[in-house]
């Protein structure tokens, strides 16, 4: 029997169990379990990831259903395009003026060939941005963590992570070979135990790294405290603000200014790929630190520069963010409606950034609820083990500037339904396995 078989014949063993027991698979042997589990998915109408969209990104896009074939308009609620600008007439009209000057690309990395006067414009403004004195550009937000990583830190350093740091972060540990010690989220009395039990450290540096704004769960780190605790014991804060940058803050400048702290984080690394919606990263520090990573972080250093067309569009995003502050209030303003009416329905949300967290209820069928979602035309991104664990999968609601108040109310109004019935189902089905159970 093959492990196709012996999956679909009665095991029906599923993501979780597939990656604990594909350690001890050959690559052949996890390759045909992991297509027979994705061919469930399919058979049972339950893929719905890599949906194909088909129209720009907007409140509403067009996707393609991928069980009819057939393409129809959903309300995006998946996407980190807080602001709405990747549909902004100012950022296409920079994109388009970019691309007739500079050509499509540079073709080679910025210590080469692959730097412009569009780039270092960007930096000088990204720095500008986040209270440092310089930034360098990065290919995409995870080459920015890594190269941040792998081009500072040393063996003889030792490194304190939240346990909801990115997996950025967390492979350029690995690939750095740091030592590196893991705190409970956003818990500062472990931390502060951490850092009081090796401050007496002869060699190396000491950092500290959190994100500003949690991806998975929307909350924030409390940067005050950090930079205060850190100060205290001479470490070196990290602050990843991905999710932050744009979205928070009196002028959008991030998790930073919105705590008021901009000029005591030494080292902030942000992306386009959220607000900005292109891609891209950047780090931005103290200029001796910003100049060792041009020649040291070697994400940096062996990619190819982003073309003009994605830095005049980050360009246009920063214009936009200035010129048009109402943006931010919308986004602000929507974020707390949707928050109150998710509240009527018995959710306990909190939202202090754009990310609202719908925790699935133990027992509910997230896949089932992910095809009442978009049958029902409403674009919701689920997120399961292994991107979790277990018991904490989860819908992420993402709140833009550009939603209307219909749109929200949509939303609502179709998670009320999408959990009564779920709800329901899964309560029938824990009813008959106890049934059988007594039996």
């Amino acid at each position: 029997m093959t492990r196709e078989q012996e999956y679909r014949g009665g095991e029906n063993f599923d993501l979780r169990e597939m990656m604990l027991r594909g350690r001890h698979m050959r690559l052949a042997e996890r390759t045909e379990v992991f297509g027979a589990f994705l061919a469930d998915l399919q058979e049972n109408q339950e893929m719905l990831h890599l949906r194909c969209v088909t129209s720009a990104a907007d409140r509403e896009v067009e996707v393609i259903d991928p069980v009819t074939g057939q393409t129809r308009p959903m309300l995006m609620f998946g996407s980190n395009n807080y602001l709405g600008l990747a549909t902004h007439p100012h950022l296409l009209v920079r994109a388009q003026e970019a691309l007739v000057h500079y050509g499509a690309g540079v073709g080679g990395p910025p210590l080469l060939n692959g730097y412009t006067a569009l780039h270092r414009e960007l930096e000088q403004r990204l720095a500008r941005v986040k209270g440092a004195d310089d930034a360098l550009i990065f290919s995409s937000g995870y080459a920015a963590n890594v190269g941040l990583v792998t081009g500072l830190m040393q063996k003889t350093d030792l490194v304190f992570y939240d346990a909801y740091s990115h997996a950025s972060f967390c492979d350029g540990i690995k690939m750095a070979g740091v030592p590196a010690q893991q705190f409970a989220h956003n818990d500062l009395a472990q931390l502060h135990r951490m850092l009081e039990a090796n401050k007496g450290r002869e060699t190396g540096d000491t950092y500290v790294a959190v994100e500003g704004v949690y991806s998975m769960d929307g909350d924030l780190a409390p940067l005050d405290k950090l930079s205060d605790l850190c100060r205290a014991y001479g470490a070196i804060l990290v602050v990843d603000d991905a999710h932050g940058t744009g979205v928070l803050g009196a002028n959008g400048g991030g998790t930073a200014e919105h705590f008021g702290v901009e000029e005591n984080i030494p080292i902030t690394m942000g992306t386009f790929s959220k607000t900005f919606a292109v891609t891209g990263g950047f780090v931005a520090g103290p200029k001796p630190v910003i100049d060792y990573l041009r020649f040291f972080a070697r994400a940096y250093m062996f990619s190819a520069s982003l073309s003009p067309v994605s830095i005049a569009t980050v360009l246009a995003a920063l214009d936009v963010i200035e010129q048009e502050p109402e943006r931010l209030w919308h986004l602000r303003q929507n974020v707390q409606y949707a928050a109150a009416r998710l509240r009527q329905l018995g959710f306990d949300v909190h939202p202090e950034a754009a990310i609202i967290p719908l925790r699935v209820p133990e027992g509910m069928d997230i896949r089932l609820a992910s095809r009442l979602f978009h049958e029902q035309g409403i674009f919701v991104n689920s997120i399961e083990y292994p991107a979790v664990p277990i018991a904490q999968q989860r819908f992420r609601i993402s709140i833009m500037a550009t939603h209307t108040g219909r749109d929200i109310d949509r939303l609502v109004d179709v998670v009320g339904r999408v959990w009564a019935t779920c709800r329901t189902t899964s309560q029938q089905d824990t009813d008959a396995r106890e049934h059988l159970h007594a039996a």
